[in-house]
């Protein structure tokens, strides 16, 4: 049996990250702003991600907001499923605004997520662009130590493992 979700809304001390509604997920893949969305959001990635997302879902894409602007988004490619040795895993992404990143944004933000995701008892792995210096940064800070190799585009596959009971 697979973990339930995160709750819709997690926070850290500065960041909240609200799951999409279904109104936002359908403007993010229209590529429509809305008051109070950086000038810059949605970006194309955030539109990627807006094609998986599902009503309801508490693995969905969440918005990465700062005070009352909204300056990138994280999120799951879907529910855990098991892996190879029967642990629910699950695969994260996120993305900031230019203008956000070196800020430790992300880092604060996937941080948030991994405390959910190890009180479900669910382990992460991200896919990154070798050339990606920043998120394997980011990635390598969080705890993500194991390299499975690349996938089928070339990207690193790196997994955090859970942290010991």
């Amino acid at each position: 049996m697979l973990p339930e979700g995160p709750p819709e809304l997690v926070t850290s001390e500065r960041l909240r990250l609200p799951v999409w509604t279904p109104e936002e997920a359908e403007d993010i893949r229209a590529g429509r702003r809305r008051e109070g969305w950086h000038r810059d959001y949605p970006r194309q990635d955030d539109r990627d991600a807006a094609t998986i997302y599902r009503v309801g879902d508490a693995w969905a894409p969440r918005h990465i907001v700062r005070g009352t602007t909204t300056l990138g988004s994280i999120g799951f490619f879907g529910p855990p499923e098991p892996a190879a040795d029967g642990l629910p895993e699950v695969e994260v992404g996120y993305g900031m605004v230019a203008e956000a990143r070196g800020w430790g944004f992300a880092t604060e933000a996937l941080r948030a997520l991994l405390a959910e995701t190890d009180r479900l008892g669910v382990r992460v792995r991200a896919s990154v662009e070798p050339t990606n210096a920043a998120s394997i940064r980011v990635l390598a800070t969080c705890g993500f130590t194991e390299l499975r190799g690349s996938n089928e585009d070339g990207e690193l596959v790196m997994v955090r493992p859970l942290p010991a009971p």
